[in-house]
């Protein structure tokens, strides 16, 4: 008895399996990746914030300087500075650009503002 016997292989069900699922895995770690990234933003924005506020306050001027010096090289480029200044306090809001990494997000607007008292003899 001569029976030819036909057997399905399944080689390579797990490489194509394997390769459907890919995507799906980088998209998630571009995320989480872009998350930790946003994070970083926001803290950059809050440290630049209350640097140039405390410095302000205290000298007068040289706030904006002190502020970008405190933001990382790649975002201090984009940092936007806005002030508000009395005889009591110097108010600053700083703005960051974090660009995204996940295709069809939009970048980021990290925002934060920091109060000081005014320690400035001149006045705002």
């Amino acid at each position: 008895m001569n029976r030819k016997r036909k057997w399905r292989s399944e080689r390579g069900q797990v490489a194509i399996e394997y390769i459907g699922f890919v995507p799906i895995l980088l998209f998630v770690a571009l995320c989480g990746i872009q998350l930790g990234w946003v994070a970083y933003a926001e803290e950059q924005a809050d440290t630049a914030a209350r640097t140039a506020a405390r410095v302000e306050a205290r000298n007068g001027k040289g706030g904006e300087a002190a502020g970008r010096a405190a933001i990382s090289g790649g975002l201090a480029g984009s940092a936007k500075f806005a002030w508000a200044k009395s005889t009591d306090a110097v108010s600053v809001t700083v703005t960051l650009t974090a660009n995204s990494i996940v295709p069809g997000l939009d970048a980021h607007k990290a925002s934060a503002t920091a109060v000081m008292p005014n320690d400035d003899p001149k006045g705002p």
